[in-house]
């Protein structure tokens, strides 16, 4: 992992003052584990679980052992106890697709004069990521703050000139140095171009990289080529066998590797033209899997009616460095701050190189199964959106509650109502307060809202009750998303406890308990962005009979994206909209009332 420079600007400046994350006590992971356990399971199973627990926390029992390793194991670590072990489990040692499963997706809302102007709606998204990026390699961004204290910076270091490698057994990041490293990669028909953003120390202007592009829409004609990008779409080890094959066939791979590996970040030109939400965000999410480089750190996707999107690799990064890249290009373009540079184009530069590849039988042979295996995968998978405009969070708000809580209890009842039974939910929480600090999970479910719920169900209650129900809901939901971002959440706590068990050692009956699995059996996996410059932000289901639910809670509006392999996802999203509009009036006859104006 780059170590933090001694001479740090503002970016890394709070760093070295950052607090590690801390280990949580046996005796709050296990008070915070059962109540999480509770509603999910019967008086039997409950009963069970509390049995394995204590045993789990006795004085001298293993929970104690464990809790002296992993106490051991952070003080040998200059970072922090979970960092290396999480990026492994979770993203390098995961072997399956990218696609589908990790990278994410976000949708901008459209630049109306741009429309059916790719080239010129691609140029300006790329003059607006230089612009970031001079600001993240100075040093001179701020870091992210949370109630004004900064949070963590180091995955910045990520975000431009850095791609995913496939190897065996574990994937590896490389970074490569920007100040070397000023070309982006260009993907139009498959086919693979560099464009020299500075050239003689000189930032193209935005007319200029819009002329660069018009130029590989020429060059790119109306024919595709082998999809060379359509092999990080495979499983990882068998993507590390073929580009070791790749690299090994010819210089000219290996070159072209390079050029894509090394480059700021890349640029996808789309020949198709999506107009609905599920459209948008299917092309941005998987794409037809070809004219992409899923391992990069990140792609713009430009589409031939001047649509456009964004899709981020999760490995190093979570979604907030990447949000906050978009966020700033797209407002400050539209507030016109963006320096676009001289307006006119220059007839002197020379056209963007295409990057060639040579192919044995073999490796052609590995794109169509490549290929076919993404189409069987994203052929599994169903993708809805749910777009509520009867309100948004400036409402929630007047209501007194979290706009977060809200929506996270829009989809427990929208699950309730079409399966009649709640399940394990998980909500991301980043525990970037601490140094080195990534995500723990947000546990949604609990004795209050399982109780809200079925009230909201029940005709014979009034609406004052089912509004005072759902206040406590939110209050729990909200009290436990607390404890997780100051990292006490349970289920990293109890990772890194697991993962100190000697080969051979007997698993804590807490692990082969049934609570256990069924509690971190994610068939909700939730997690919000919010921008107005959005109108899609999604991913895929992590558990075969769950779903991805991303959502947004804009000023009007709340946005929901379910990913599943063909549950009943448009039962869900009619249900989600219909629990907003139940919600608005148990939450409204329990409001607070108006401030006085002084």
């Amino acid at each position: 992992m780059p170590a933090t420079s001694l001479n740090s600007g503002k970016l890394y400046r709070a760093q070295a003052s950052l607090p590690r994350l801390p280990i949580p006590t046996l005796e709050e992971t296990c008070a915070t584990y059962l109540k999480s356990v509770r509603p999910l399971v019967n008086d039997a199973d409950y009963d069970k679980t509390v049995r394995a627990v204590e045993e789990f926390k006795r004085p001298g029992g293993k929970g104690e052992e464990l809790q002296k390793r992993l106490t051991a194991h952070d003080q040998t670590k200059s970072n922090s106890w979970l960092i290396d072990w999480w990026n492994s489990y979770a993203y390098m040692g995961y072997r399956d697709p990218v696609v589908v499963w990790v990278n994410y997706f976000f949708c901008f809302v459209d630049n109306k004069k741009l429309l059916n102007k790719p080239a010129a709606r691609a140029a300006e998204l790329i003059t607006g990521a230089m612009e970031f990026r001079k600001l993240v390699v100075s040093e001179e961004l701020e870091p992210d703050t949370a109630r004004k204290a900064p949070l963590c910076s180091e995955q910045y270091r990520y975000l431009f000139n850095s791609t995913r490698i496939p190897k065996l057994p574990e994937d590896i990041t490389r970074n490569s140095d920007p100040a070397k490293n000023n070309h982006i990669a260009v993907i139009r028909h498959n086919q693979f171009y560099i464009l020299e953003v500075v050239v003689d120390g000189r930032q193209l202007s935005t007319k200029e990289i819009e002329s660069q592009l018009l130029k590989i829409y020429q060059l790119a004609g109306n024919t595709k080529d082998i999809a060379v990008g359509a092999f990080t779409t495979q499983d990882r080890d068998s993507w590390a066998k073929i580009r070791e094959n790749l690299l090994a066939v010819s210089p000219k791979n290996q070159a072209s590797l390079d050029k894509i590996e090394t480059a700021a970040f890349v640029v996808c030109l789309d020949d198709a033209k999506p107009v609905t939400y599920e459209q948008r965000s299917h092309k941005c999410w998987v794409g037809d899997g070809k004219n992409r480089y899923f391992d990069k750190s990140f792609q713009f996707i430009i589409f031939d009616n001047g649509v456009a999107g964004f899709n981020g690799e999760h490995s190093m990064m979570d979604a907030t460095p990447t949000s906050r890249l978009c966020e700033w290009v797209l407002d400050s373009l539209a507030k016109g701050t963006i320096n676009h540079g001289t307006p006119s184009a220059s007839a002197a530069l020379s056209a963007p190189k295409k990057l060639e590849f040579e192919l044995t039988p073999a490796l052609k042979e590995e794109v169509q199964v490549a290929e076919k295996k993404f189409a069987e995968l994203v052929g599994q998978h169903d993708l809805q959106v749910a777009v509520f405009e009867g309100y948004g969070k400036n409402l929630i708000k007047k209501f007194g509650c979290s706009p977060d809580a809200y929506a996270q209890m829009a989809i427990q009842l929208a699950y309730y109502k079409t399966y009649g039974v709640c399940r394990a939910t998980y909500e991301s929480a980043q525990t970037k307060k601490y140094g080195y600090g990534r995500t723990e999970t947000g546990r949604s479910v609990s004795v209050e809202s399982v109780a809200w719920v079925r009230a909201m169900q029940d005709a014979s209650l009034s609406a004052k009750t089912k509004g005072e129900l759902g206040r406590k809901a939110i209050a729990s939901q909200s009290s436990y998303m607390a404890l997780a971002v100051d990292g006490k959440g349970v289920d990293r706590h109890l990772l890194g406890l697991r993962l100190l068990l000697k080969p051979g050692e007997e698993k804590p009956s807490i692990f082969t308990d049934p609570s256990y699995t069924l509690s971190s059996h994610w068939n909700l996996s939730t997690s919000q962005i919010s921008s107005e410059h959005y109108n899609g932000y999604g991913w895929g289901e992590v558990v075969a009979d769950g779903y991805g639910c991303a959502y947004m809670v804009n000023n009007n509006v709340l946005q929901f994206n379910l990913v599943s392999k063909f549950l009943q996802n448009d039962v869900m999203k009619y249900n989600l909209l219909e629990a907003l509009r139940e919600m608005r009036v148990v939450f409204e006859a329990t409001a607070p009332p108006p401030k006085a104006k002084l």
